[in-house]
């Protein structure tokens, strides 16, 4: 075990330790000296108090305005209340029962002050919080410390403010800072002018001015990119040796026959894009390619035709969904595409035709074993499904493509589970719909071939959207509820959003509570998320579909017919209301966000998502997009209780200005932690970039993904570069696993 990999009980004793290990996840010398400061302050720069947030745990650099010791009435004991200013807010300081530290705290000193922040009487407060004087006359270690350099502030705890975790990592640094390695080759880093990270360690936690802290984070940011994209890069290498065989489509086969029959012409993109699939299958190695596109752009028919140029190579193709809900309707859609070309071995099918088939978990005995039969004869041509497909007793006579819709819902271990059905590697295809900034598909889905589809087919109507802002004016709300009376009345259909289902059993435990809403299927994630906003806390409950739908009923839209969908109805019923909401028998379907992804109505134009404010940015832009699917503009209403100055007004107002998902997906993810962007919601797993930024640092990433495919290419395994691999057991370790599965 090398030096970075001890115990930190050996370098700050067993109690430090454990809280280091308990409130910020520090368990080694290593993760210690790999806790960078989350920001620095000079000596007489004062915090603004104004940007404090409150419940959000801080640590200020300000000066003592004012200390007052106040008794109690009545009874025994005092308030001691200390003022601090940065010269323009003020903060106070509250300390019950004692009074003694008047002597230290005293009017001009300044000081690091740190705890959570709350409200009294309508004033934030600390209260009984931590601090750290930096008196030069009082002689402070802090003031001797941080003397002629800037104070890094970590990130920390209640049990470990900032200061006393700099005095651990200055503890790291004395004694192990000579033990740190060097992952990076020497010729790269005389290419890139980067420091020795040992340097670059000792710049970011000591920096002695801004150009330190600048040199110390291009050579940390250099370190994140570039180990990751090493990672990739060899993912990449591994796939692209394996054998496949080629599976490109026959003059007059299948696919001919289905482009005769389709009633308009591929756009510009899903050509383009189409040639790039057929070129990879035609290869005699596997196709790793992510096909990201806007919503309603046409992936659906792009993979159906690569799906269809397999069969006619003689293999099988499978579509993979995440939900029971949008593997029913990819399969009504293609078998309403494909019409007798979907009825092979059947009375009228085409002879040209396959078998489409349906396997989900909830089917029944005798249907489930006919699907499983078909596969396994190589009958069904295309098999649908959800996770059900990944089963050890889903056979195939022969896989030549799997295609992932909706890849992140869906990690690593899942669609290899489901290639490894294949006697050989087969071709693979993910799909997203949410659109994916550059640097971040070379990030989070680096190990894939990228294709984009940003143009809409002919036909699709434009979609307008508006905020409602139903607190400040209700009436707005009733005039919604009236277009989509309106919108009935011409034909076309409506859906109505809400967050939560809202027949669940209450709960003692706010948090059991949550979680069971989180393991409903389907269904809204938890609105404990980043994307739901951090003003939910204080609110009502979320509004639910049940009890929207009765009201509605009752109220706004009486006498129309109203139906309610969401992931823990029976499959059945599922089915049932979506085929008849596809079929016009149904006028306003009120949804969780089942209805999120894949769900084509092409009459749908209205679309009202309720408490909008407490879903994310991406996840309304995919929501909108499932009106405006046919030749009648779509409406989209996004209703918010919150008021216009607050955040998340100013993120509906966003979706309401762009159609641009490429735009808002960047929008969402500069909102949102980092971590976050790379799975850390999905998995649970601490990010390992902490300096990297993949939305900024593009020219970074780009050229670490060139180095490190070079570096692959010539040394597959990293013989010559052993710290260079002990830095990358350091990231997929078993810990961060999911970090490289994607959510």
């Amino acid at each position: 075990m090398g030096a970075l990999d001890e115990p930190l009980t050996k370098l700050v004793g067993d109690r430090t330790a454990k809280v280091l290990a308990d409130s910020l996840k520090l368990r080694t010398v290593g993760d210690l000296l790999h806790h960078y400061p989350r920001r620095y302050v000079e000596r007489g720069q004062l915090t603004s108090l104004d940007e404090l947030e409150v419940d959000e745990h801080v640590t200020v650099l300000a000066r003592i305005e004012k200390v007052t010791l106040i008794p109690f009435r009545g009874r025994k004991g005092d308030r001691l209340e200390v003022v601090v200013t940065d010269g323009r807010s003020r903060l106070s300081l509250v300390f019950f029962n004692q009074g003694w530290r008047q002597k230290e705290l005293r009017a001009g000193a300044q000081g690091l002050f740190a705890g959570k922040v709350g409200v009294f009487n309508r004033s934030r407060q600390l209260v009984s919080p931590d601090y750290q004087l930096l008196d030069e006359e009082a002689g402070s270690d802090a003031a001797k410390q941080f003397a002629g350099r800037l104070i890094p502030v970590y990130g920390a705890s209640a049990q470990m403010p900032s200061w006393k975790l700099s005095i651990c990592v200055e503890t790291a640094l004395t004694k192990h800072l000579g033990d740190v390695g060097e992952p990076l080759p020497a010729e790269l880093r005389e290419r890139h002018d980067l420091i020795p990270l040992p340097e670059a360690l000792e710049l970011i936690h000591r920096p002695r001015g801004q150009a330190d802290r600048e040199r110390a984070q291009s050579r940390l940011r250099w370190d994140e990119a570039f180990v990751l994209q090493v990672a990739l890069a060899q993912r990449r290498a591994a796939d692209s040796a394996l054998p496949a065989k080629p599976r490109g489509a026959r003059e007059g086969g299948l696919l001919d026959a289905f482009d005769a029959r389709l009633p308009f012409t591929l756009t510009e993109g899903q050509r383009k894009v189409s040639a790039e699939i057929a070129a990879d299958l035609a290869t005699e190695h596997p196709m790793h390619r992510l096909l990201q596109g806007e919503v309603g752009s046409g992936k659906t028919l792009v993979a159906l035709r690569a799906m269809l140029a397999v069969v006619d190579a003689g293999g099988q193709a499978v579509l993979l969904a995440p939900t029971e809900v949008l593997a029913q309707q990819h399969h009504r859609s293609i078998v309403e595409m494909m019409g007798d070309l979907a009825e092979g071995g059947m009375l009228g099918g085409s002879e040209h035709a396959t078998r489409v088939v349906l396997l989900t978990g909830s089917m029944g005995v005798a249907t489930r074993r006919q699907a499983l039969l078909d596969m396994a004869c190589g009958d069904a041509g295309i098999a649908i499904g959800t996770h059900a497909l990944i089963e050890d007793k889903v056979q195939f006579q022969d896989l030549g493509l799997v295609v992932v819709d909706e890849q992140h819902r869906f990690g690593v271990e899942q669609r290899d589970a489901l290639r490894a059905k294949g006697e050989q590697p087969p071709h693979l295809l993910v799909m997203t719909a949410t659109p994916i900034p550059r640097t971040v598909a070379m990030t989070v889905f680096g190990d894939l071939e990228t294709s984009v589809l940003d143009q809409l087919p002919a036909g699709r109507s434009p979609i307008s959207t508006h905020v409602v802002p139903a607190l400040e004016k209700p009436n707005f709300l009733t005039r919604a509820w009236e277009r989509v009376r309106e919108e009935v009345a011409k034909g076309h259909q409506a859906y109505v959003v809400c967050p939560r289902i809202g027949d669940e059993e209450p709960a003692a435990d706010p948090k059991a509570a949550r979680k069971k809403r989180k393991a409903a299927e389907e269904d809204f994630e938890d609105l404990t998320t980043p994307d739901a906003g951090a003003e939910s806390d204080e609110r009502r409950p979320p509004l639910s579909v049940v009890e929207t739908a009765e009201k509605l009923v009752k109220g706004p839209l009486g006498g129309l017919r109203v139906e309610i969908l969401h992931g823990r109805l029976a499959p059945d019923a599922k089915d049932d209301v979506m085929r008849r909401f596809a079929a016009g028998e149904v006028d306003v379907l009120v949804a969780t966000t089942v209805i999120e992804v894949g769900v084509n109505v092409p009459n749908s134009t209205a679309m009202v998502i309720m408490d909008a404010d407490r879903f994310g940015v991406s996840q309304l832009h995919q929501l909108r997009g499932r009106v405006g699917r046919g030749s009648a503009p779509g409406l989209c209403l996004l209703v918010s209780d919150m008021p216009g100055a607050s955040a998340a007004r100013a993120r509906l107002d966003a979706v309401a200005g762009t159609l641009d998902g490429f735009e808002l997906s960047r929008i969402d993810l500069e909102q949102r932690r980092e971590g976050d962007v790379l799975g850390q919601a999905q998995s649970g797993v601490k990010s390992s970039l902490k300096v990297l930024s993949v939305l900024e640092d593009e020219e970074v990433i780009l050229t670490a993904r060139t180095e490190a495919t070079r570096l692959v290419a010539e040394d597959p395994d990293l013989a010559a570069h052993p710290e260079l691999r002990t830095a990358l057991e350091s990231l997929l370790d078993e810990d961060r696993a999911a970090y490289m599965e994607k959510g």
